[in-house]
């Protein structure tokens, strides 16, 4: 949706925001499938400098649960196991002297059940994070009204583009979140 107030456009690009950030998260819950994202949490300490993992290595998914990291510096494989092993994914590294395979494991149905609750909850933090930004629209208009900006009638419509805009990002979270879902449920 296109809007003209700067007021709005300011709301409209941090509820985008909000939404890619609900994205990221919910790119980190397990879902019983192969996905690099998994990896983005996990840092290496390489030459005594903490390094994101991704930066250091290629992470390719060769079968559908199957994630295969290869160290551009085969010196380091040793340090991205055990980095792997101390993270919170659970999941026991395979090193075969020039990768690291890493198997994830089938989901159980209570497990899917869990994990589709906890997508639930992320979801609701981001249509919370969503209906405060429309708050804050919302005062930023009155506020505008007060000083004199804006008449009433301009207030009112406003108001009602920001609803739109509002509506139209908590329809992208409920989507991005029954995608994640069903990725969960189907597995």
């Amino acid at each position: 949706m296109k809007v003209s107030n700067p007021i709005l456009k300011e709301a409209q690009a941090k509820m985008t925001k909000s939404e890619e950030a609900l994205q990221r998260e919910l790119g980190n819950i397990r879902a019983g499938r192969a996905n690099a994202s998994l990896l983005s949490r996990i840092n290496v300490e390489y030459y005594g400098v903490e390094t994101p993992l991704n930066q250091m290595a290629q992470i390719s998914v060769p079968e559908a649960r199957v994630l295969l990291v290869t160290p551009y510096d085969k010196s380091v494989l040793k340090d991205v196991e055990r980095a792997i092993l101390a993270s919170d994914l659970g999941i026991s590294p395979a090193n075969d002297g020039s990768a690291i395979r890493l198997v994830i494991p089938q989901l159980t149905e209570e497990r899917r059940k869990e994990l589709a609750k906890q997508v639930k909850a992320t979801s609701e933090n981001g249509k919370i994070a969503v209906r405060n930004i429309r708050r804050d629209m919302m005062d930023q208009l009155k506020k505008s009204e007060k000083d004199g900006e804006l008449n009433e009638d301009q207030l009112h419509d406003l108001e009602e583009q920001a609803q739109k805009v509002t509506d139209a990002s908590i329809k992208s979270i409920d989507q991005i979140t029954a995608d994640k879902e069903k990725e969960i449920l189907e597995g």
